[in-house]
């Protein structure tokens, strides 16, 4: 089995793009109960590599893709937050979230090629999971998640056959 984590970057101050001091503790909590990791990704934004780096972790990548769900037009048809469910019911639709979600289920599957098998990787960066678990009830997941949270998905027999959501107690 290997493991894909997905976490959400930490906290910043709008619209400065650098996580704020209350940011860089959270995930230096954080990092501190997650891991190893063999291949850690981030996004472009710079609150991503710096969550990256404040939890303890080398960044191999930054990467365009898991960068903004703007520019696939997903805002429009989920506008950010919303539960896990709401964006599961837009996988249905088959418009530009389904799109973009398969998309990012690819790259992850990739991901999973590059480790070796009982090992892991980490994604930091904005959420998006729905597509690696098609046939998922994402009602019990429960609500959208906040900074430094995410999920880790299982992977197996070269599919993605199971997750859980990754909260952190405030």
């Amino acid at each position: 089995m290997k493991i894909l984590e997905i976490r959400r970057h930490s906290l910043r101050n709008q619209p400065n793009e650098h996580l704020n001091q209350e940011g860089v503790a959270l995930a230096r909590v954080t990092g501190q109960n997650i891991g190893p990791f063999d291949l850690v990704i981030t996004s472009k934004f710079t609150r991503a590599l710096e969550t990256a780096v404040a939890m303890g972790f080398a960044v191999n990548e930054q990467i365009t893709l898991i960068s903004s769900y703007g520019r696939y037009d997903v805002d429009k048809e989920v506008p950010w937050p919303q539960p896990f469910s709401v964006y599961a019911e837009a996988m249905q639709a088959n418009g530009a979230a389904a799109k973009y979600a398969r998309k990012l289920a690819k790259y992850y599957e990739g991901m999973m090629d590059r480790i070796t098998n009982g090992r892991a990787a980490l994604a930091v960066h904005h959420g998006g999971v729905v597509a690696c678990l098609p046939e998922t009830d994402f009602e019990s997941w429960g609500g959208p998640i906040d900074y430094c949270e995410g999920v880790r998905l299982h992977w197996e027999d070269d599919k993605f056959v199971r997750g859980e959501v990754l909260r952190i107690s405030k």
